[in-house]
């Protein structure tokens, strides 16, 4: 008897997908012409930054199937503070975790938030939002993930929706920043322009986005309050519940030394977040701090260095696998690097801009700059590639620097927590234990939202002519 059952349409491993996508950019080097701009320091912004005049084809270095083994343990490496960064977050929470500290913390929380439970949503978002609108340390949500997923379970949601809360607020502060010193004031260096100028447009812009991205992420986090069944995590998150089941079955009595650890936990905690807005702290010290935290708790609350050890790694085990996710991810723009095609793929679509009908331009540049950030997946790196080009490019095709760097700003912001190549966000997933497949299938229409909504801003702004010049 035949199974006329459809059979489901089967999405690879991701390390498929990834392999393949270098795979693909691997096949191009052997067809786009490897060329290099030269690089010249910038006194404004100390940083390296490309003559925009100084195109030039150079030999041809095409990636050979060496290079292309090379890929995953090259880009395992180039990616080695955020690789480092998620073990070291995952495993210090793991060991407070265990001290009771963070169970006692939730079971407090859930029982305050019991019928309100949807308002931590746009609470959290705007949080995360405001921070990466200043700071612009998106790898914060590998912080913030291990703290909102067992609350979000408990308060009847699901690792979707903790998962999204995280990457979609930080998402929406980062694109629409009024001052993201990784795209907003490095661009405006770059293009001359004064900076925090246009700070009112932007801020309308952050609104806008924002209140677009709660909604979507509260309607989706209301449905699964309602009907838990219509997760697209209710399978994968029935142990998750169990556990947390099991933990608030029993009231708990934390002794002396137990909560003396999570205060401590908390202010080294705070101590982070002061160091990173204030003394400009990066990921060493954010990792510091997480390995700090899991030794100096775990001693206060009682366990031995032995069983710190062991928890800890028990942590890392549960992230192994978004680790070699962020250096397969990586391998994308070392095959790339290697066979020096990214600058040549920059140098077309800048020709391609100058021949856009002027209405047009300004969406345009955004496109490029979307397109751009699968294949410079970093924020600095992609403004210190592109602005030196697209700003003097904006004179010419009669768009305002300022709506240029706005291009760079959406282009390289939303992007973020939907290409593969992004470390951050699928370091991100695995530690919310979310299949890449899931996120893009319930968040894809999320990003399609945004760009409209960004494109309209870019031709609004090129119709008042948003400036300065």
């Amino acid at each position: 008897m035949k199974d006329n059952k459809k059979k489901k349409l089967k999405i690879p491993h991701i390390f498929v997908i990834l392999y393949a996508i270098i795979l693909a950019v691997s096949v191009l080097s052997y067809i786009i012409p490897a060329g290099q701009y030269d690089r010249v320091l910038d006194e404004a912004t100390g940083r390296m930054i490309i003559d925009p005049n100084s195109y030039h084809v150079v030999e041809s270095a095409p990636t050979t199937l060496l290079q292309f083994f090379k890929a995953f343990p090259s880009g395992f490496v180039d990616a080695g503070w955020v690789v480092v960064l998620t073990f070291a977050v995952c495993g210090g929470f793991y060991v407070v975790n265990k001290t009771g500290a963070i169970g006692a913390a939730i079971q407090w929380l859930s029982k305050k938030l019991k019928n309100n439970g949807i308002l931590i949503i746009p609470i959290l978002m705007s949080v995360f939002a405001l921070i990466d609108c200043f700071i612009g340390m998106c790898e914060l949500t590998m912080v913030y993930v291990p703290i909102i997923l067992p609350l979000m379970l408990a308060l009847g949601f699901d690792s979707m929706t903790a998962v999204a809360t995280a990457l979609c607020g930080s998402a929406i502060g980062f694109t629409s920043a009024l001052a993201n010193p990784f795209t907003t004031i490095v661009g405006q260096k770059i293009a001359g322009l004064p900076l925090m100028s246009g700070w009112g447009f932007r801020l309308i812009s952050l609104v806008v986005i924002g209140v677009v991205g709660i909604a979507y992420v509260m309607r989706y986090a209301a449905k699964v309050k309602k009907d838990p069944t219509s997760s697209c995590m209710y399978e994968a998150d029935l142990e998750l519940r169990k556990e947390l089941e099991a933990q608030s079955a029993q009231e708990y009595v934390l002794t002396t030394r137990q909560k003396l650890a999570g205060v401590v936990a908390l202010i080294m905690f705070c101590i982070m977040v002061y160091g990173v807005f204030s003394k400009g702290w990066d990921m060493p010290e954010i990792g510091g701090i997480f390995m700090g935290m899991a030794i100096v708790s775990g001693l206060i609350s009682g366990m031995s260095l032995d069983e710190i050890c062991e928890t800890f790694l028990e942590g890392c085990q549960q992230v192994l696998l978004g680790a070699l996710i962020v250096g397969i991810s990586r391998g994308v723009a070392v095959v790339m690097n290697d066979a020096m095609i990214t600058d040549t793929i920059i140098h077309a679509m800048a020709g391609v801009l100058q021949n856009l009908p002027g209405a047009v331009t300004s969406v345009g540049m955004l496109i490029v700059q979307t397109i751009m950030n699968f294949f410079i997946p970093s924020g600095s790196g992609q403004t210190v590639v592109t602005m030196p080009i697209m700003a003097p490019l904006a004179d010419l095709v009669g768009v305002t620097r300022q709506t240029a760097v706005l291009a760079l700003q959406y282009g390289d912001g939303f992007s973020n927590i939907f290409y593969p190549v992004s470390g951050y966000f699928m370091a991100t997933l695995a530690l919310g234990h979310v299949p890449y497949e899931k996120w893009m299938k319930k968040m894809l229409p999320l990003f399609g939202i945004w760009t409209a909504v960004a494109a309209v801003f870019m031709v609004i702004a090129q119709m008042i002519q948003w400036g300065p010049f």
